[in-house]
């Protein structure tokens, strides 16, 4: 296969693993830790309106899911590439990064989550991935 196309591929299917991965741990986290009493998390609206009833425990699944969803992304995309291993892994941390910036200006979370949010859960765990996948030993089949 080229190999401008199979890192082609590997950056799409680590942007489609990693959001769902994302989207996954979000939708259980109701069901693990959950919502304040009163608070809507059907809308955009609605959770804008009831993050003040948010205490700290209801950040932690949607950091987790940043941050597993960023790390199994860019690893799958540093693991499928046919080269520039960690270039592909970081781009993936900064698409997420992107996402989590505009999360940031989109709903009102406290400065503390967003600080520890944009500054651990992205460009960290790409590295680490891009470092674990560029590191393993593979069989390839071409």
């Amino acid at each position: 296969m080229n190999p401008t196309l199979r890192n082609f591929l590997a950056f799409v299917a680590g942007l489609v693993l990693g959001s769902f991965v994302n989207m996954g741990i979000i939708s259980i986290s109701g069901s693990i830790i959950p919502p304040p009493a009163g608070a809507d998390l059907t809308t955009t609206e609605g959770l804008k309106a009831s993050m003040h009833l948010f205490g700290p425990q209801h950040f932690l699944f949607p950091f987790l899911a940043h941050a597993l969803g960023t790390f199994v992304g860019a690893f799958v995309a540093a693991w499928f590439a046919a080269a520039n291993k960690m270039r592909l892994a970081i781009g993936v941390g900064l698409f997420f990064l992107v996402g989590g910036v505009a999360s940031v200006f989109m709903l009102p979370s406290p400065i503390w989550f967003a600080v520890v949010d944009l500054a651990l859960a992205y460009i960290p765990m790409a590295y680490l991935a891009g470092k674990l996948a560029g590191g393993s030993k593979r069989i390839t089949v071409e």
